[in-house]
């Protein structure tokens, strides 16, 4: 049934739409020519809007991550990469809504930014009448506050460490108030029952050591990359520990 709606947003025969189901149907449409381009006189025509609409439409896609690029001269205009491109996961309203409470509350966690980020695609991606649903079901869940969900400044230079692999200089308050600038080397983060921990190569003392992330006070974000090292998980975490999974 999408697809017969699909086909119809392309062949205009579903008159005027609303944005949503414009944007599905433009990745939709140039995922089915490429690696062809489309210009946007030709999408405006399809679509009934105007070339202007066509431009800022693409541009909002551009920035929410969908593979797009110009092709200058005669002949050229926008084309989708089909080697970065899926179709859509058809998520229901209650898969959606169970997303929305995993990520309510990503406090200190790191990649807390690109939580919420990946939230709003996922919506964003939903068939108009899924996400409305989603959005009532969430409407239900409410949270008490927690302060616990603030995050320290250095959160974000922290998570480009992480990403990046960087060494960053950090000013590290440990459990007994005591102030100490270090270099360290991250190689990966734990959650435990109430806080995130940096499991990370501390070069002031020459070892493994394991950083609360909410005791670091300033970091920042070196250029150099930082060596690959093993991990082994010891009498710093005497907990178990097992690494995320992406389910396959």
């Amino acid at each position: 049934m999408r697809s017969d709606r699909t086909r119809a947003l392309r062949d205009g025969t579903l008159g005027r739409v609303n944005r949503t189901e414009r944007l599905y149907a433009l990745v939709e449409e140039m995922r089915a020519v490429a690696p062809r381009p489309r210009t946007a006189h030709h999408l405006a025509d399809r679509f009934e809007v105007s070339v202007r609409t066509v431009q800022r439409d693409l541009g909002a896609l551009m920035e929410a991550g969908v593979p797009l690029y110009a092709t200058p001269g005669p002949g050229g205009g926008y084309a989708i990469d089909p080697a970065h491109t899926l179709p859509p996961v058809n998520f229901t309203s209650d898969e959606a809504a169970a997303l929305a409470i995993a990520l309510a509350r990503p406090g200190s966690s790191p990649l807390a930014e690109a939580l919420r980020s990946a939230l709003r695609k996922v919506v964003a991606a939903m068939p108009p009448a899924e996400a409305d649903a989603a959005r009532r079901l969430a409407g239900r869940l409410h949270f008490m506050a927690d302060d616990r969900d603030v995050r320290s400044p250095s959160a974000l230079t922290m998570e480009a460490a992480l990403v990046a692999g960087q060494v960053v200089e950090i000013d590290y308050r440990d459990r007994y108030g005591d102030l100490t600038h270090r270099a360290v080397e991250p190689m990966a983060v734990v959650a435990g029952p109430t806080q995130w921990y940096l499991m990370a190569y501390c070069r002031l003392r020459q070892d493994v050591r394991c950083f609360r992330l909410d005791r670091v006070e300033t970091a920042r974000l070196t250029d150099e990359t930082a060596p690959v090292r093993d991990i082994a998980f010891g009498d710093d975490i005497p907990l178990p520990v097992r690494p995320l999974q992406l389910l396959e």
